[in-house]
């Protein structure tokens, strides 16, 4: 199980959206993309923006994602 939640990752993720504006993220797909690219970029030995708590990237994509070290811009950013 993913801890955080998908749910609680979207929050964070659309935590800075004005309200009347359309969410940064929809849906877990756009979650599990992000995720998946910092992972790759992290395995192609780009530094972690938070403190290692595992050696897997995958891990420390969702960490970073969740204490709001890296963003998901929308299409139009």
């Amino acid at each position: 199980m993913l801890h955080p939640s998908y749910s609680d990752l979207m929050k964070v993720v659309n935590s800075e959206v004005e309200h009347g504006e359309a969410p940064v993220v929809n849906s877990r797909y756009s979650i599990v993309m992000a995720t998946a690219k910092r992972a790759r970029q992290l395995i192609a030995g780009e530094d972690a923006l938070v403190p290692e708590k595992s050696s897997k990237p995958l891990s420390i994509a969702v960490e970073e994602l969740n204490q709001g070290k890296i963003k998901i811009l929308n299409e139009e950013e």
